[in-house]
């Protein structure tokens, strides 16, 4: 009996230095702030997914009156034509192009390159407020609409609904079509808009500190690893931002 259940003893409770609550050895061999890291992202998911389905139920549901994204974003800077969705996909383009930044400012760091981590980080911030201020001409275009309008049903102050003369879009009506379109656009870009920012700082913030020479003292650059990973995911979710509500 004492040696069956010696053989499921763990190692750990043979060392004497060990600490009964300290959870012993990561079976991924990751750190503790990584994990937490993955934890927040995986969490962060499945409120963009519940987002993405919620848009897809009511664009079906009123696929009728549903404007087509071609139709409403067709803005260029610097011209008057219409070109449909080529300044999104610019801005899609460079928020790719700062992912890849991103990597190797992590792949520097894994070398202890400074130089390396300062340029390449200092190249994705760039990125990210070229992007941010994209998606602001964006919004400010969206919201002004055309210059003649368009006639269309939407909600008054009373909560009823009325038709006329609509110009631009907002939270209660949309000259392209259905106001939930608007609603849609303004929370799910605006949600994922929120996150570039606050990528963008966390990035400033981590740079300060690599200029600084803190990670030199702790002897890794773990910490733009971890800044690299809440990047990449904000990237990826604007792929799929850019698929559900720009492409399908």
């Amino acid at each position: 009996m004492s040696s069956h259940v010696a053989q499921h003893v763990s190692p750990q409770h043979n060392d004497p230095n060990a600490k009964p609550w300290d959870g012993g050895t990561s079976p991924f061999k990751m750190s503790y702030g990584k994990m937490m890291m993955w934890f927040f992202l995986l969490s962060d998911a499945f409120t963009f997914s519940g987002l993405l389905t919620a848009y897809g139920f009511m664009r079906h549901k009123y696929s009728d009156v549903w404007p087509a994204a071609g139709d409403v974003f067709t803005h260029f800077p610097f011209y008057d034509g219409h070109v449909e969705l080529a300044y999104v996909a610019l801005m899609t383009f460079i928020l790719i192009a700062s992912s890849v930044t991103m990597v190797l400012a992590v792949e520097a760091g894994h070398r202890m390159d400074k130089k390396g981590v300062i340029l390449w980080m200092f190249l994705t911030i760039i990125g990210g407020f070229i992007f941010l201020g994209s998606q602001a001409w964006e919004w400010y275009h969206f919201i002004h609409g055309t210059a003649e309008g368009a006639t269309g049903w939407y909600v008054n102050g009373d909560g009823e609904w009325v038709e006329g003369l609509i110009q631009g879009a907002n939270m209660h009506h949309n000259e392209y079509g259905h106001p939930l379109f608007a609603n849609f656009f303004f929370t799910i870009t605006g949600f994922h808009g929120f996150h570039v920012f606050s990528g963008v700082v966390i990035n400033i913030i981590i740079f300060i500190m690599v200029l600084q020479g803190k990670m030199e003292k702790t002897g890794h650059y773990e910490m733009v690893e971890k800044t690299g990973l809440y990047w990449h995911f904000v990237d990826l979710v604007w792929v799929f931002v850019f698929t559900f509500f720009y492409l399908l």
